[in-house]
């Protein structure tokens, strides 16, 4: 179900207050190993942040809330320390309350942190209670035998028994730049891998990362708008210079230490570590160009590590979400590129058909592997991948489908294009049982999106009219490309929910395009390496593609002498990139957050794509936005947007195009946001920020219809 929205609410206020429609939906969902239990977290409804714990009885369909914190506060409210808020910001965390746990294998034990303190929860009474620790504790973790829960705090790794007893240090930092158990920024921003340390299967010892950010440099962030307020130090590995020196250690309960050993010359990044009592420890170790990578097995005893699969890919290789790991039995799997196929292998030998490219792998069992995957990339279904070979997809509505699975239970999560509400399905042996309730805000209307593939290469575009737009029979309408536009990321996609900011931006008056070009997931290995070294050319060549077939199709309702375009981030970089390379096409921009300078973003994404500043200086200018401003005689309305304490795309990146422009005569708008970071979650921010925005556009391409 969705709760009906205020009709007096604008839609960004309703966007920004929802979290872009995410509060009220089930999160973190974990099947009990039995199948008898579903947990997961969510809000009391669509606007409310605080995520509580509840629970699923699969066999009545009945669910119960276990964790209120709201209860377990009081009155107090949440506390944050820094280092969480700096957590979250990596994570794109924005909710409040519980918004994680973890639980031992008999999902007996449930362990959380909440306003800085170590929570444990009985899930068969739903006991709940804070164990008196220190405060401010990062990512609490049970045991999978529930007996202990690890956290960190103030860089060291401390372990708790459920019971509150015996709370001492395992491991302290050994200087000033040193933390143990947490993912340094290359790993959290870049990599997808948040966590620091991993549990023993017998809860007896951990894998714990040691990281020094003593050879990072270190960036001051200060907020303009609070001189009295002494600048942040932030460690900010910017490209070429040095990383984090991460190292891995096997700790026991009683205080032992080993090292992890494996090439740290030749393998810079700790890309994946898995530990399962199907086999030893694995780790998959990254080189720094990202073209080489070790799966290494670890000896128990001396830390020595043991090749059991080699990785290679003369641009990049990409990370697989859920591999490697060991399956029952002690097989081996990976998630690799074959040819132009991103394939499921066993022990090296690919088991996934050669036209599905696998996205992820959700979970692996004695029988088969669930993982997620695409044929068509506008769409990601759910495949059931026997050990033997057999491949069976599971979801069947078009759209996009997610999963959980234990026990025999199966919770499929589907979003579709016929209505914005997701629905979350528990299956038993294929027979939907039950299903996980939902109470998001209702925004109130289902976007209307038209899908074509533009030019030769099928860039996949999604196109949007106000609703109820008549073709052929009013005046041509604007059009605003709307694109995130750069690798590793998609928005092209069947689910309606993806859409409403772009159907909300086009019932302003105009016609809204969405292109998913080169680089983008989903398409193979080809065409996500064509962007290599080319951010600049290919990215904004596609999306010139899309905006050509658009006027082709929609000729008749469009005026491709007025065109928009506005990004956040890469999207951000796309548009400023747009109207500075291409005023001929594209006629005004908003560019929120974006890299002018690529040699001021980090290390691994940065590199991952255009190489070494050091090695490949050309190619980094090649792409910058500050590049051949002094031969440009005018530039269309640009409108610079920025957070003021950034600390992803920090501000320095607009003020010094800002800087550029003025220099070359070029007039621009300048939006600083004091006080918000990469995100703006805030409901006044976000609200105001998205009328002006609109604004923006539709006046400068006004005025440009009005002096033709």
């Amino acid at each position: 179900m969705t709760e009906p929205a205020e009709t007096s609410v604008s839609f960004p206020r309703l966007q920004a207050r929802s979290l872009r429609f995410t509060l009220g939906l089930p999160r973190a969902i974990t099947v009990a190993a039995d199948g008898e239990r579903v947990y997961f977290l969510r809000t009391p409804d669509g606007e409310t942040r605080t995520g509580a714990l509840w629970v699923l009885n699969t066999q009545t369909g009945v669910e119960q809330c276990l964790v209120d914190p709201d209860v377990l506060l009081g009155d107090g409210g949440e506390t944050l320390s820094e280092t969480e808020r700096a957590r979250r910001e990596r994570s794109r965390e924005t909710a409040a309350g519980i918004v994680g746990y973890s639980m031992d294998d008999a999902a007996e034990v449930a362990a959380f942190a909440l306003s800085g303190s170590v929570w444990v929860c009985r899930t068969a009474s739903g006991a709940t209670t804070a164990l008196d620790t220190p405060s401010s504790v990062i990512d609490p973790r049970v045991d999978p035998t529930g007996r202990h829960v690890a956290y960190v705090v103030d860089g060291a790794l401390r372990i708790v028994g459920v019971d509150g007893t015996l709370d001492y240090p395992l491991v302290e930092p050994d200087g000033p730049e040193v933390s143990w158990g947490l993912a340094e920024f290359a790993a959290a921003e870049e990599m997808d891998r948040h966590r620091g340390f991993w549990w023993a299967p017998d809860g007896q010892s951990l894998l714990v990362a040691r990281v020094d950010d003593t050879p990072v440099s270190t960036w001051w962030l200060a907020d303009p708008a609070n001189p009295a307020q002494e600048p942040t130090p932030h460690r900010y590995p910017a490209a070429g210079t040095p990383n984090a020196d991460v190292t891995l250690w096997r700790i026991g309960l009683d205080g032992s230490r080993t090292e992890i050993v494996w090439d740290r010359g030749t393998y810079e990044y700790l890309a994946r570590v898995s530990w399962t009592e199907h086999g030893d420890p694995l780790v998959q170790v990254l080189s720094r160009d990202q073209r080489e990578a070790a799966v290494l097995a670890v000896e128990y005893d001396s830390g020595e590590t043991t090749l059991v699969r080699a990785q290679h890919d003369d641009v990049w290789l990409d990370l697989a979400h859920g591999a490697p790991a060991y399956a029952p039995g002690g097989r081996l799997v990976t998630v690799e590129d074959v040819e132009d196929t991103k394939r499921l292998l066993l022990d090296g030998s690919p088991v996934s058909p050669d036209d599905l490219q696998v996205r992820s792998v959700v979970s692996i069992d004695a029988d088969s592997i669930l993982v997620t995957g695409s044929v068509e990339p506008t769409e990601v279904h759910l495949w059931r991948i026997g050990i033997g070979g057999d491949c069976v997809q599971v979801s069947d509505a078009p759209g996009t489908w997610e999963a959980a699975r234990g026990g025999g239970v199966e919770v499929r999560v589907h979003s579709g294009a016929e209505t914005t509400l997701p629905t979350y399905a528990v299956h038993r042996d294929g027979t939907e049982v039950a299903r996980l309730a939902t109470r998001m805000l209702d925004p109130g209307f289902v976007p209307e999106v038209r899908f074509l593939d533009a030019g030769d290469d099928a860039v996949r575009t999604a196109v949007l009219f106000p609703r109820g737009h008549q073709h052929g029979d009013v005046a041509r309408l604007p059009i605003v490309m709307n694109p995130y536009g750069g690798p590793h990321a998609q928005r092209v996609l069947r689910s309606a929910r993806r859409f409403l900011e772009a159907q909300w931006i086009a019932d302003q008056g105009f016609c809204v395009v969405v292109a998913d070009g080169r680089g983008t997931p989903g398409r193979g290995r080809a065409w996500d390496r064509a962007l290599r070294d080319d951010f600049a050319g290919v990215t904004l060549d596609d999306q010139v593609t899309a905006l050509d077939a658009v006027v082709d199709k929609y000729g008749s309702d469009v005026d491709p002498s007025r065109v928009g375009i506005m990004g956040w981030s890469y999207g951000g970089y796309l548009s400023a990139l747009a109207v500075l390379r291409r005023p001929d096409v594209f006629h005004a921009a908003v560019a929120g957050a974006p890299v002018t300078d690529w040699r001021l973003y980090d290390t691994c994404y940065t590199e991952r794509y255009l190489g070494h500043p050091d090695e490949q200086p050309e190619v980094y200018d090649a792409n910058s936005l500050l590049d051949g401003l002094d031969d440009l005689d005018d530039v269309p309305p640009l409108m610079l947007v920025h957070g003021t304490v950034d600390d992803n795309v920090v501000v320095a990146h607009t003020l010094r195009l800002s800087s550029a422009l003025l220099a070359a005569g070029l007039g621009h708008a300048v939006l600083p946001l004091t006080g918000v970071t990469h995100m703006t979650p805030q409901e006044v921010v976000a609200e105001n920020l998205a009328m002006l925005e609109v604004d923006f556009l539709r006046t400068a391409l006004e005025r440009r219809r009005d002096e033709r």
